[in-house]
């Protein structure tokens, strides 16, 4: 049997507990798939004067010093947010401790400085659990798809919206009655900022286009829209068309007739065909699925988040960097070789679901129409109803446009130009529709 190895975790909320809890609880059987025993060395916490139902002789408040520590071999960090976790990894790092992490946040916004700090100190870097929680999908894009070219990444990545997404849907629920549901039932925080504006799921899908095309992409490079603005009346009318709603984080390679490559990173609400494997992934569940040249198409389906989960992605990642500790070797680097440009959303080919109000009088179809006709967006199909105010009196159309496919940009330049006809009252919403190729 080899020396223990040290372990330090940095964050005792939700996913830290569960991580002391598990290697605790299962350490004998954590050694025997290591070759080596698991020693819990110190846990770093913003206060140490509660009760934290771990041995108070591991709590410290220093994280420098305890990342510091010579018998400390691994560092795990689940404390979030950004900063001050950035400057403990980075520490952890240039002092030789390999480092696994849940933090998606800085890990879309500083992958390059960390996974350069990890090169230079020749120890790994994992974070497995900053996606999806307990699906894999870091691990099979980094390693069984390795010999593979992935084509396209997309998946329902955020508990929190596709819960409100699903409450909407089976319901009928507005946005805000379905938000305060989730509130209540512990899935959106007091604060939904992050999950329900698309920042989250924008982290998410930047990880994956970087690990996917072997590019360096940050959220910022990942156009994002949020859910707030889905209405009752959009799921209406996706059921209408065979359809639900659900947040997508899409990365795709993109291949230009020439045979020029790009990578597209986007995130928003979008029809779903109901026989499309994503529109089954209801409530706080996540789903990814791959698409690579060889493999076909591929789906990973499961708990997103949670304290547990998140967990079971944590001791995967750690259970590997003990092993290449104990045995010798390294996990997987970052691959950014191909260092393929970012696609504008301008130049993003799909299909759009158009929903407005207009005058009831003759030739507002054909106005309408004529404004799609302009830019080449062509029309699938149209559905029109009156509309009555609350004494029972016509006040209105209501017109639903879906497209056949078209560039963003030419459909931004429509509904603007919509939105200046005199006979258009409101363009009350606008969501791409994926998972269809009419």
């Amino acid at each position: 049997m080899t020396d223990a190895i040290g372990v330090a975790v940095l964050g005792l909320g939700n996913v830290g507990s569960q991580v002391v809890r598990i290697i605790e609880d299962s350490a004998a059987d954590l050694t025997a798939r290591i070759g080596a025993p698991l020693v819990l060395r110190g846990v770093g916490v913003r206060r140490i004067d509660a009760d934290r139902g771990v041995d108070p002789e591991l709590l410290t408040d220093n994280i420098e010093a305890l990342v510091s520590r010579d018998d400390v071999d691994i560092v795990v960090e689940v404390m979030g947010p950004v900063d001050p976790a950035r400057k403990a990894i980075l520490a952890a790092l240039e002092q030789g401790k390999s480092v696994i992490t849940a933090n998606k946040a800085l890990m879309a916004a500083s992958t390059g400085e960390l996974a350069q700090a990890a090169e230079n100190a020749h120890v790994d870097l994992y974070f497995e659990a900053a996606v999806a929680g307990a699906i894999p999908v870091i691990r099979p894009l980094t390693q069984s798809l390795a010999g593979d070219s992935v084509l396209r990444v997309a998946g329902i990545v955020n508990g929190t919206t596709n819960y409100i997404l699903s409450e909407m849907d089976s319901t009928g629920a507005d946005y805000a009655t379905a938000l305060a549901d989730a509130g209540a039932l512990g899935y959106a925080e007091a604060d939904p900022t992050a999950d329900v504006e698309g920042y989250d799921a924008a982290a998410k899908a930047a990880i994956l286009a970087s690990i996917a095309f072997h590019t360096r992409v940050t959220s910022d490079d990942v156009y994002r829209e949020g859910i707030t603005k889905v209405s009752a009346e959009d799921f209406a009318s996706a059921r209408a068309l065979g359809c639900t709603i659900k947040l997508l984080a899409i990365c795709e390679r993109l291949t230009g007739e020439a045979g020029q490559q790009r990578v597209s990173a986007r995130v928003y609400p979008a029809l779903v065909p109901l026989d499309h494997p994503l529109a089954a992934v209801n409530g706080a569940f996540n789903a990814v699925v791959v698409e690579a040249e060889a493999a076909g198409r591929l789906m990973f389906y499961g708990q997103g988040a949670g304290g547990a989960p998140t967990a079971s992605a944590v001791l995967g990642d750690l259970v590997m960097a003990a092993r290449n500790r104990v045995h010798g070797g390294r996990g997987p680097r970052e691959s950014k070789y191909a260092q393929l440009p970012i696609a504008p959303i301008g130049d993003i080919v799909t299909r759009y679901y158009v929903n407005m109000n207009v005058a009831d009088r003759p030739g507002v179809l054909s106005a309408v129409s004529a404004e799609f006709g302009k830019r080449e967006v062509s029309i699938a199909e149209v559905r029109q109803e009156g509309m009555v105010d609350e004494g029972g009196q016509r006040c209105g159309a209501r017109i639903v446009v879906v497209t056949h496919q078209a560039t963003d940009a030419a459909l931004s330049e429509t509904v603007a130009a919509l939105a200046d006809l005199e006979v258009v009252q409101s363009v009350n919403s606008v969501l791409r529709m994926e998972g269809t190729t009419e």
